[in-house]
């Protein structure tokens, strides 16, 4: 009872917002809800609900900050010597603006953070994109399949959670995986070209003069003791992140905090800044707060768990000498629908050990398991994708329909290079 009830209850959500039946904030409040009270648990939602909210409580406050940090800094100016290098680079075409966003969606997801490349690369390219007609959609599909990539960064969640959960070195890990990220890099390259392609034939060449872009931005001077403090406080944010000195939600505060001081000394002018980017932050902010209800309620009720057991169940044995290969698959469903604890720390173990009667090593699973990723951020339980949503203002559920083949692209690639690196073996 519990397996259907799990299965119809992602099924469902999926139809609603996909249908536009129910904004992605609605179906994630109530339908776990429903969906928890017709399982039997109705006495005990509330702890679950509280439960989950409170453990995405820190990405929601990264999230508030981190989408105020940046707002703040396309204000100051910080993006704009970017966006005139970017103008006299692309002059208009819409091939290289879309293989343009996909080049700093890669660069700047070196951090492994998909938030805060999601909000550098829609400051840098939206009013191209804007201006230009280029439709938003594929920006969005372009930093998803980017950030699809860089997600299996050592430094980044599920590198770290495959490695812990399967013993392995990380550095000969990261290793073996290097080849493999950069033909889902050149993937991600093509696609990219592909789509801008599609774009060049409905607009051809647009276009474009430097002042038009930048009307409305401020004008700096790359002398300007303030853009120079900008800066540097961006880059020691991001280093910081990325050598993990503090938890990202104070790093986020902090650097803020500091920002606001130096660029809107005022307190009105600290009110205006705040006011007029406080529709983006709420938008994303409940979204990730509803999220919570909908991880609560999955892994209080057991369904994580029931969903992972029959995963496992339902796999014949005679599959057990291409686990990896079927690992690989099945990350892809597994990471969408399980969160990536989950799945790395409960799921994963289970398939390891099954695979090792048939002399399939742990590295060449923690190899496996990484190549779903890319599906794994149009999971409902991933906040930065509705953030991506909210800033480019698309429809949630669109997002999904046209970014998934692109994204299984990726994984497709990514997997013909394990097997062709000798990562993972095809039948062992």
């Amino acid at each position: 009872m519990l397996i259907f009830l799990s299965y119809a209850m992602i099924v469902c959500f999926m139809y609603l917002i996909m249908s536009k039946r129910l904004s992605p904030l609605v179906a994630l409040l109530l339908v776990p809800i429903l969906f928890g009270c017709l399982g039997g648990f109705a006495t005990q939602l509330g702890g679950m609900m509280y439960d989950g909210v409170k453990m995405l409580a820190p990405t929601g406050i990264m999230l508030t900050f981190a989408i105020l940090y940046f707002c703040m800094m396309t204000d100051a100016g910080l993006f704009n010597p970017l966006i005139k290098v970017l103008l006299r680079l692309v002059k208009g075409d819409p091939r290289k603006i879309v293989v343009g966003t996909a080049v700093l969606g890669l660069c700047v997801g070196l951090d492994g953070d998909g938030a805060t490349t999601y909000i550098i690369a829609t400051a840098a390219f939206l009013p191209l994109y804007r201006l230009t007609g280029i439709r938003l959609q594929v920006m969005a599909t372009v930093l998803l399949l980017a950030i699809g990539v860089m997600n299996i960064l050592p430094w980044a969640g599920p590198f770290s959670r495959a490695a812990s959960a399967m013993h392995v070195d990380i550095t000969e890990l990261f290793l073996q995986m290097v080849p493999i990220m950069i033909a889902g890099g050149v993937w991600v390259i093509f696609a990219a070209w592909w789509l801008g392609r599609m774009e060049y034939r409905r607009l051809g060449i647009v276009s474009v003069s430097e002042d038009k872009v930048l009307e409305g931005y401020a004008h700096v001077r790359l002398s300007d003791p303030k853009f120079l403090f900008n800066v540097v406080l961006t880059v020691a944010l991001i280093s910081s992140m990325m050598l993990s000195l503090m938890p990202l939600p104070i790093l986020f505060m902090v650097a803020f905090g500091l920002g606001c001081l130096i660029n809107y000394p005022t307190l009105k002018q600290q009110k205006e800044v705040i006011g007029r980017h406080a529709d983006n932050v709420l938008a994303v902010t409940l979204l990730i707060f509803a999220a919570g209800i909908f991880v609560g309620i999955m892994g209080g009720t057991g369904m994580i768990k029931a969903i992972s057991d029959n995963l496992i169940a339902i796999l014949p044995e005679q599959a057990g000498h291409g686990m990896s290969v079927i690992t690989a698959l099945l990350s892809m469903p597994f990471t969408y629908v399980l969160t990536n604890d989950a799945f790395y720390f409960g799921v994963l173990p289970i398939l390891a050990e099954t695979a090792a009667h048939y002399g399939i090593g742990p590295h060449e699973m923690a190899i496996a398991s990484l190549i779903g990723q890319p599906v794994h951020l149009l999971s409902p339980l991933v906040a930065s994708t509705y953030l991506l949503c909210g800033l480019l203002d698309i429809d949630y559920g669109d997002n999904q329909r046209v970014s998934l083949k692109w994204t299984f692209g990726t994984v497709l690639v990514m997997l013909i290079a394990a097997i062709a690196t000798g990562a993972i073996t095809v039948i062992n």
